[in-house]
């Protein structure tokens, strides 16, 4: 601090200038200071991280993904109550029970007063009837009628597909042993069915005499049953037979999309917004060049059906009386298709791909038991058996049909504008889908005191009538390129039968089975006899039985028909105001797909069936195309058969002469309302 003050003037000068009282700011600053200070040393410091070293075993490799892994789940926490009650059960005894083993699934009581050795057996449930009857049909009419360009004309041609059908359903019901089987209601109606059904079959001829190409196959008394799979009559590898995805339309879309999208923007995808760089383009030669582009056909029919028995799953089955056997797989393809084509579109390409039929029939058995490893002398036999009962018949029975019936039979008559028209009137698709599975219970042995009726049959059949008409009215000519298609159709049967257990395991009946099943008759089942010695049954703890005092009926049927007619009359005119003969011209009348898929998998008595009485069984094939033709159609003009269904329509549509003289659209009885008229007439 300084030892002399400064006089008032000085200091005054001083903060003019710029100098403040010196003393006065330094013990500002010292004061300052000190706080700072006091603050760093009461501040705490903070320590440093700890070093510590950590040490990490992996002992495992851990796998890629598997999406198969199967969880379980954490086992439940069971809290032990016990529960009072004055009702006391004796269980069972079971002499010479012998030792227990931990797969034998008995239960050992030694708290019970007096229970000793005694065991107690399971319970099981018997299983009930189980019926289903289903009915699946789509029928559509879509009979168009087309009208553009400005041609000034009706086209009102007559369309009877009527003859046809009869022809070719006569025909299918000739080779069909199967085709009028009535749907059973009662289990006498069910057992009739399948031994009329048997009967059918057996009498059925190996050759056919007719306009339609059979196949028939019976079983071979050296080969055994009908096994493997047969196109059109050929039996092929499973790797050589048609795979529905190659040839069906609607099972490749999918890929076809996919392709699209990776090549890039479509120059006929009209679906895309204006706002889009992709929009109009490539339409420059449509723009400029005039054409027409007509699609009648590419209809799909499709029906699939899969039934699967698994309702009474057993190891032996033994019946006091006969056994029925049947698999019957019955395949027609019937089609007409009688198309004609005016000579004014001689000059245009024909695009025509044949149309293609197929029949698959696959038979397969599976043995569950062939390959298995014979059990060990350690194993042993059953120590008991536990019965259920069911009184009266056992039916299981699942009777599916599917109908398909379509018109499509459109009628278009059209000129070119000067413009790309395009037209479409197919392209329908109707689908009956079904999938049946039956899980029932399990049994190691079912014995049955009346008969087996075991029959699994399928009926495949495929109408199909596609007699296009293309012809054009006088005065018509084109000098620009002209292609059209009306074949091409598809008709497609694909069925397959797995018979699990059953085939080739048929033995006579023991007398212990048959003094079993006549003393459970009697109302006493507790002695089992020498059943339980029986090999079939070696290394089982105890044996679930199923007796079944009436008959086992076990039915399963499938019934499939597609019907598509799709007769599509085509007119060709000129446009009254500009005519434009160099307009290009695009004309697909057939494409068009029926297909019928279906599979039955029934599971018999896995390792052998005892039959008391006669083993009747029947398998047969039938594959069978027929084919029509239509001479009268063949031997006509088109153009000519055209211009006689052609009328001018009149100046003055007020006037009701000229319109009951020229009607503007068909009659109704063989063409309906459609939108499609009202929009394009």
């Amino acid at each position: 601090m300084y030892s002399m003050q400064l006089d008032k003037i000085s200091e005054a000068i001083s903060h003019f200038i710029g100098m403040f009282e010196i003393s006065v700011e330094e013990a500002r600053q010292l004061k300052s200071y000190d706080e700072f200070k006091i603050a760093e040393a009461v501040k705490e410091e903070t320590p440093d991280l700890p070093n510590t070293n950590i040490n990490i075993k992996a002992p495992y490799t851990l796998d890629d993904f598997d999406p198969h892994v199967p969880y379980m789940g954490l086992k439940a926490e069971l809290v032990p109550n016990t529960v009072g009650s004055s009702f006391w059960y004796t269980p069972p005894e079971i002499p010479n029970a012998g030792p227990l083993h931990p797969g034998h699934h008995l239960f050992h009581i030694p708290h019970l007063p007096g229970a000793g050795g005694h065991l107690v057996l399971p319970d099981i449930e018997p299983p009930g009837a189980v019926a289903a009857y289903i009915n699946q049909e789509i029928r559509l009419s879509d009979n168009d009628y087309v009208s553009a360009g400005g041609h000034g004309l009706t086209f009102t041609p007559a369309i009877d597909d009527g003859s046809h059908l009869a022809f070719l359903m006569n025909k299918a019901a000739e080779v069909s042993p199967l085709d009028d089987l009535a749907m059973p209601g009662s289990g006498e109606e069910m057992a009739n069915t399948v031994i009329t059904a048997g009967e059918r079959i057996a009498a059925y001829a190996d050759s056919f005499d007719g306009d339609a190409t059979v196949f028939v196959l019976h079983p071979d008394a050296a080969s055994g049953p009908i096994a493997g799979i047969y196109v059109n009559g050929q039996l092929v590898d499973e790797a050589d037979a048609p795979k529905a995805e190659d040839h069906l339309n609607i099972l490749k879309e999918q890929q076809q999309d996919n392709e699209a999208a990776s090549d890039g923007p479509d120059k006929d995808d009209y679906n895309t917004p204006p706002d889009s760089s992709d929009f109009m383009s490539g339409w420059g030669n449509g723009l400029l060049n005039p054409c027409v582009e007509l699609d009648t056909g590419g209809n799909t029919l499709i029906n699939s059906a899969v039934l699967t028995n698994n309702w009474t799953t057993t190891s032996v089955v033994a019946a006091v009386g006969d056994s029925y056997e049947i698999n019957a797989i019955i395949q027609i393809n019937a089609y007409c298709d009688s198309d004609a084509a005016g000579p004014s579109l001689n000059g245009w390409t024909l695009d025509n791909a044949a149309d293609a039929c197929f029949n698959i029939a696959a038979f397969k058995h599976i043995d569950p038991s062939a390959g298995n490893e014979a059990p060990t002398p350690a194993d042993g036999f059953p120590a008991a058996w536990v019965v259920t009962q069911v009184t009266g018949d056992l039916i299981i029975m699942s009777w599916l049909q599917q109908y398909s019936f379509m018109m499509d039979n459109d009628t278009s008559i059209l000129s070119s504008s000067g413009v790309r028209t395009m037209v479409s009137t197919g392209d329908n698709t109707a689908i009956n889908d079904m999938s049946i599975s039956e899980l029932g219970h399990y049994y190691d042995l079912i014995i049955i005191g009346g008969n087996i009726y075991d029959a699994n049959i399928i009926h495949q059949l495929n109408l199909l009538i596609d007699n296009d008409l293309i012809g054009a009215v006088d005065g018509f000519e084109t000098s620009g390129g002209g292609s059209y298609s009306s074949a091409g159709n598809l008709l497609w049967n694909d069925a397959t039968i797995i018979n699990v257990g059953g085939q080739n395991h048929f033995e006579a009946l023991p007398a212990s089975y048959l003094k079993a099943a006549h003393d459970m008759a009697a109302g006493k089942d507790d002695d089992p006899g020498d059943i339980l010695k029986d090999p079939a049954f070696h290394g089982l703890g105890h044996l679930r039985v199923l007796y079944i005092s009436g008959d086992l009926i076990n039915m399963q049927y499938v019934s499939q028909t597609n019907v598509l007619g799709d007769s599509d009359q085509v007119a060709l005119a000129m446009n009254q105001l500009v005519a434009h003969p160099e307009a290009e011209w695009t004309i697909t009348t057939g494409g068009n797909q029926v297909a019928n898929f279906a599979g039955i998998i029934d599971v018999d008595g896995t390792d052998k069936t005892y039959v008391g009485g006669e083993h009747y069984t029947h398998e047969i094939l039938i594959q069978a195309d027929i084919i029509s033709c239509d001479p009268e159609l063949g031997g006509q003009n088109p153009d000519a058969l055209v211009n006689e269904a052609v009328a001018f329509l009149a100046d003055d549509l007020t006037d009701d002469a000229a319109q009951v003289d020229h009607p503007i659209a068909p009659t109704p009885d063989h063409v309906q309302a459609d939108g499609v008229q009202t929009i394009l007439a």
